[in-house]
């Protein structure tokens, strides 16, 4: 059995101070992915950013205070993929994989197009270039957990207001279509659903009006998995007793092996 959790932190140093290291020390976590870290290495000397007991790997981005991407393992991997192997991308720092014997985990941060039509021009860029990727990934040998804020919520359960959002990013009718041929033929699962069919299941509350308090959320992070683990996924969770960010945890136990 593995547990994996994900989260988008919003700042690695901010949700140490909100007790993220703390709560992430009683969760019995296999492999940890971080995105939004907002920070770069070195300036994370404090031995709380390199929690005991694991192998800890980040990719940030050459902007300071900007993006960034970790995973944290139990078990030390094979291989470390830092980036994807496409500049403007990397730079960003959106793309980190590590790879077991049976297993590879990804932390990914997929662009927000929210600021507006270059961002979201950027978003649709990428997404066009990722989709063979995946594609790629799922005709390996290994399977594949592709954990991470997706900023896209796949369907009306997804989110609150879907009919008012229908032209927000996030939620644009060629974003849900390209989650749609993920998973649909392109033959990826949604863990979460596997278990849990039910609304108002959220993983992002926007810090505007009463969002946190009215339960006005999004549902923008996943674990992304090839479906040789669809039968493993055994539980799933979202953690919202603690805020640690904008962002709720992501919790997934899989019948599965790292070995």
């Amino acid at each position: 059995m593995i547990r994996v959790i994900t989260v988008n932190v919003n700042g690695i140093r901010a949700a140490a101070k909100k007790g993220f290291f703390t709560w992430l020390a009683t969760q019995n976590a296999d492999i940890v992915c971080l995105q939004e870290t907002k920070a770069q290495q070195h300036q994370l000397t404090d031995a709380i950013f390199s929690p005991e007991g694991y192998f800890c790997y980040y990719h940030d981005a050459q902007k300071k205070g900007y993006s960034g991407v970790a995973i944290y393992s139990r078990h030390e991997p094979l291989e470390v993929i830092r980036g994807i192997g496409w500049q403007d991308i990397d730079c960003e720092g959106r793309y980190l994989e590590i790879r077991f014997p049976h297993l590879c985990v990804v932390s990914l941060y997929l662009h927000s197009g929210t600021s507006g039509e270059v961002r979201q021009a950027l978003k649709f860029d990428f997404m066009r270039r990722f989709m063979p990727h995946l594609r790629a990934l799922s005709t390996k040998s290994q399977a594949y957990i592709i954990c991470g804020d997706w900023n896209i919520a796949h369907k009306p359960i997804d989110l609150k207001n879907w009919k008012a959002n229908q032209t927000s990013s996030g939620f644009l009718p060629e974003e849900r279509a390209w989650m749609d041929q993920l998973f649909g033929e392109s033959g990826f699962v949604d863990a979460f659903r596997v278990i849990n069919q039910q609304a108002e299941q959220y993983t992002w509350w926007s810090h505007r009006g009463q969002a946190w308090a009215n339960n006005t959320g999004w549902r923008i992070d996943y674990q992304v998995v090839t479906s040789d683990l669809k039968d493993k996924i055994v539980d799933a969770s979202i953690y919202k007793t603690q805020r640690f960010s904008d962002h709720a945890p992501l919790i997934i136990d899989y019948n599965e092996n790292l070995l």
